[in-house]
């Protein structure tokens, strides 16, 4: 092992392991993909986000519902926030706890039917999965202080136009 990592030799095809470790504490999941670019002298490894991609487009959008519906809006990737209306700015770049993760595993929605606690933020929680090229690429987090079968249809709003926008990509 040098001071910079684990040492890994590469194939007579180009290809290299990415130690299990490094894949783990990543959070990589087989089959998930990668993003590899060069810099000056390095070749850089980096998780794929369909969601972080367009995150100038996700916080468009959740800043144009937030200022016609006035609901709170979250969109993550399946690891973290990556836009929010206005009124929550505070929490980009949040990691998602296992509650949100597991809901991304299982594409699963969640509507809380009492007032929670979440992200430090008291309010009633609509969570819909972000399900594009059959994969869950993250969530659409609606937010308000009363419960409404309107935070359902804010929410199917703003996960159709990233999921318009991720099947372009």
């Amino acid at each position: 092992m040098s001071k910079s990592g684990i040492t890994r030799r590469i194939d007579e095809l180009g290809r290299i392991v990415v130690p299990k470790e490094i894949r783990y504490n990543l959070g990589i999941r087989d089959g998930e993909p990668l993003e590899i670019y060069t810099s000056d002298n390095s070749i850089i490894i980096k998780k794929y986000s369909q969601v972080e991609n367009i995150k100038d487009l996700g916080q468009n959008i959740c800043n144009i519902i937030y200022d016609v519906c006035n609901v709170g809006i979250i969109i993550s990737d399946r690891e973290k926030i990556v836009a929010t209306s206005n009124n929550l700015v505070n929490l980009k770049n949040w990691k998602l706890n296992d509650k949100y993760k597991n809901l991304i595993d299982n594409r699963e929605s969640y509507i809380s039917d009492k007032q929670e606690i979440e992200f430090n933020i008291n309010g009633y929680f609509t969570v819909l999965p972000i399900i594009t090229q059959s994969d869950c690429s993250g969530l659409v987090i609606i937010i308000t202080k009363d419960k409404s079968e309107e935070n359902i249809k804010y929410g199917k709003i703003a996960q159709k136009l990233i999921i318009q926008k991720l099947d372009i990509a």
